[in-house]
């Protein structure tokens, strides 16, 4: 490996660092205020745990969008890598390969090169972490506000 590769790895893993560190840092913010905010409401429990749900997939989709928005930058910047495939450089697509990555599915029909599949590779992980936090936390809250049978 040359001298350039090495740091472009090391700046590669600060970038992802950061990235996570962001969307892991809006997932706990989000997690607390639901549920200081579903402590404060008065409606009954169902409607309590559909407005964690709806809660929780709009941190997730704020979660893809800020990976979009990396895959986005790196895409058109030199040095980063590309991606390819059924993906025409637009925003939206990136968004798309996002979720896809996110939530672990992976088509398959983008495909990351170079040092951008590192960014794939955490973001699937991340997703994964998060996605169980948050299927935890409406398990308790389901436990705390449902009646036992």
């Amino acid at each position: 490996m040359t001298v350039e590769e090495h740091v472009g790895l090391l700046n590669a893993s600060l970038i992802n660092a950061l990235i996570v560190a962001v969307v892991v840092l809006i997932h706990h913010e989000v997690l607390i205020r639901l549920s200081g905010l579903l402590a404060k409401m008065r409606q009954s429990h169902h409607f309590r745990l559909i407005a964690a749900v709806f809660g929780i997939l709009a941190a997730h989709t704020l979660q893809v969008w800020i990976f979009a928005g990396a895959y986005y930058l790196m895409h058109h910047a030199e040095a980063w890598g590309e991606l390819t495939g059924n993906f025409s450089g637009s925003f939206l697509d990136c968004v798309y390969f996002s979720f896809t990555t996110f939530t672990t599915l992976g088509y398959g029909d983008i495909e990351a090169l170079g040092v951008l599949r590192f960014l794939t590779g955490i973001e699937g992980l991340t997703g994964l972490v998060l996605i169980t936090w948050s299927a935890s936390f409406l398990f308790v809250e389901m436990q705390r506000y449902w009646p036992t049978r």
